[in-house]
């Protein structure tokens, strides 16, 4: 059966909100959307492609005013007044805040290496103001409460029929999930015998293996910037260095200071981790990287 996403996406559903607002973030429940609720309220409709292998999944996000509004206030750092109604800069804080919870949501899912999830991306297409009774015409629509320190805040979601049978426990259905174990033979049995992965076959003197344990430097590098000294001995605690690297940009893989691949950063069980996205070439040596 397919993997279960659910606790992963309500996992970075919480995440996500949690650092972007800086409140205490949890999903308190999961269930369908009761429309009625909403009828004389104003939404914002936002929709996002998931696409993985071949499939692809269309799902409408729904921030009601009474949430919507108050994920700009807290995006402010709470400064001024909590808006009563939604406009084109609640629309633009909504849009950011999704997207950032797709994004990591994504990411960690990649992490997680399924067989049948992979290379999750997303993409959001399209933000509008809607009438809340728009939400009584959806199928497979529910509502995510949305626990921030004190406050209540429903999140509504719609997943079209693709995706139902990756969150099943969200839907109510079971699922088989797969274990580490058969995760791990899964992923070797796709290793192809040409693939440089596979040790066995490269073209290596045998003298080589003794080698094998010398300890290396491995860093990751996020960005570089090059600076004036008289730059450097104004700074000061809080000070904001402003990097040349773009957020979109893949994180350069040193290995005794020297680049050998690039990769994107993952969580992994709590701590900072790295996707290799691309590794070696053929120019690389091994004294390049001082050996």
């Amino acid at each position: 059966m397919a993997s279960d996403l659910s606790n992963i996406f309500k996992d970075e559903l919480s995440n996500t909100l949690e650092q972007l607002l800086s409140k205490s973030s949890q999903v308190e429940t999961v269930h369908e959307l009761n429309f009625e609720e909403y009828s004389s309220s104003q939404v914002i409709e936002a929709t996002v492609i998931f696409d993985f292998k071949d499939i692809s999944s269309t799902w409408k996000f729904y921030i009601p005013t009474i949430s919507a509004t108050k994920f700009e206030y807290l995006m402010l750092g709470g400064m001024g007044d909590l808006k009563e109604h939604i406009d084109d800069e609640i629309t633009d804080a909504v849009n950011e805040i999704i997207s950032n919870i797709c994004g990591s949501f994504c990411t960690s899912v990649n992490a997680q290496g399924f067989s049948d999830v992979s290379s999750l991306k997303s993409v959001v297409k399209s933000s509008v103001i809607l009438e809340g009774e728009v939400l009584s015409s959806k199928k497979n629509i529910y509502e995510f409460t949305i626990s921030l320190d004190e406050d209540k805040l429903p999140i509504i979601i719609c997943f079209d029929e693709r995706i139902l049978p990756y969150i099943s426990s969200i839907t109510g259905g079971k699922v088989e999930i797969l274990s580490n174990d058969l995760v791990e033979e899964t992923i070797i049995d796709k290793v192809d015998d040409k693939s440089p992965l596979n040790t066995t076959n490269m073209n290596m003197p045998k003298n080589l293996e003794l080698l094998y344990n010398v300890k290396l430097k491995l860093s990751v590098r996020l960005g570089t910037k090059i600076v004036l000294l008289k730059d450097v001995l104004s700074w000061d605690i809080g000070e904001i260095i402003e990097l040349e690297q773009m957020v979109n940009e893949p994180l350069e893989i040193l290995v005794n200071g020297i680049k050998i691949g690039e990769g994107e950063a993952v969580i992994v069980e709590g701590k900072f981790g790295l996707k290799i996205k691309n590794i070696g070439n053929d120019n690389f040596k091994l004294n390049q990287i001082g050996m």
